[in-house]
């Protein structure tokens, strides 16, 4: 990577897609994913057989394996929603730093797409 070219991940960028992160954590936000909402519904009830293990019928399981279940959940729902929230952050810069450089370009380009 050149010195001219600007980092296009800051640190900014980062922390703002870890809160993104859990923010995305609500059903309603998760719902537009449907994969990732089974993940979340499949970790709330995870949850539910770490604390209750006999709530739908006699546990076969020990309650540290659905405890380590969860964990393992919650972290892949948590880190694709930083992904994608990295991902929006990335490209948002992009967008700034293309409309910056090139006004004529972004606004023809904006009201053909009406983004």
């Amino acid at each position: 990577m050149t010195n001219e070219r600007k980092k296009t991940m800051t640190k900014e960028i980062v922390s703002q897609a870890i809160l993104d992160s859990f923010k995305k954590l609500n059903p309603a936000v998760m719902m537009k994913n449907p994969v990732m909402f089974i993940v979340e519904v499949g970790t709330a009830i995870t949850l539910l057989l770490s604390i209750a293990p006999d709530l739908f019928g006699a546990a076969g399981v020990s309650r540290g394996y659905n405890i380590a279940v969860f964990f393992i959940l919650l972290f892949t729902v948590l880190f694709a929603n930083f992904a994608e929230a990295l991902a929006e952050g990335v490209a948002k810069r992009r967008r700034i730093r293309f409309a910056k450089r090139n006004p004529r370009r972004w606004q023809s380009w904006y009201r053909r797409t009406g983004l």
